[in-house]
């Protein structure tokens, strides 16, 4: 990916974007420190907070792209699903907090815009990680919106995202301003922005 950039595979959103009003940034300090082998202390995720009008049990939650499930995860509020894209295996996308639609297993196919259920309700937001497979560690993170079609993309900039590095903390930025962490939890302030507001 350092050579070649992150192949857009994602061609639908994986939520319904309308209900939602604003998401984190990759590296920010929302939520929880969630890290990869080659980082550390960082939320290396997206999370996407709803609307105060949003029921939030009744937000849809979509596969973004064509793949197979890896993994079912029974978390402390709904299910984790863990998939890996078929054109892309090296890739593998973790969508958080699902009541699921059915019951999935390992194996299962699913494919892009297929509902996977709803979001489990108002005890967390939705997030979404996407993990690349490395040689030498346990895998690298890279963010949702590296991955998303440009038609996807299109749809957060109706709703004012000039870019897709303004979802982004570089790494050389977060380096330079880096938080400190307890049991993954971040306990000091962050001088950078860890949201972005939509239109």
């Amino acid at each position: 990916i350092d050579k070649d950039g992150v192949p857009k595979f994602m061609s639908v959103n994986y939520l319904e974007l309308d209900k939602i009003y604003r998401i984190s940034k990759f590296r920010s300090s929302a939520g929880h420190d969630f890290s990869d082998a080659f980082e550390h202390c960082r939320s290396m995720k997206h999370y996407f907070a709803p609307k105060a009008t949003t029921d939030c049990a009744s937000l849809k939650i979509v596969s973004p792209a064509n793949g197979t499930i890896a993994k079912v995860e029974t978390e402390w509020a709904g299910i984790k699903l863990e998939i890996v894209s078929d054109d892309y295996p090296a890739f593998r996308f973790m969508i958080f907090h699902i009541n699921t639609a059915m019951p999935f297993n390992v194996g299962d196919k699913v494919t892009a815009g297929q509902q996977l259920g709803t979001h489990i309700g108002i005890q967390t937001m939705s997030d979404i990680s996407i993990w690349v497979n490395d040689p030498t560690k346990q895998g690298r993170m890279v963010s949702y919106f590296d991955a998303i079609t440009d038609e996807v993309f299109a749809q957060y900039q109706s709703r004012g995202i000039n870019s897709r590095e303004d979802m982004i903390i570089t790494k050389a930025l977060r380096d330079a301003n880096p938080l400190t962490c307890s049991n993954g939890t971040f306990t000091s302030a962050d001088p950078l922005e860890s949201w972005v507001n939509l239109n």
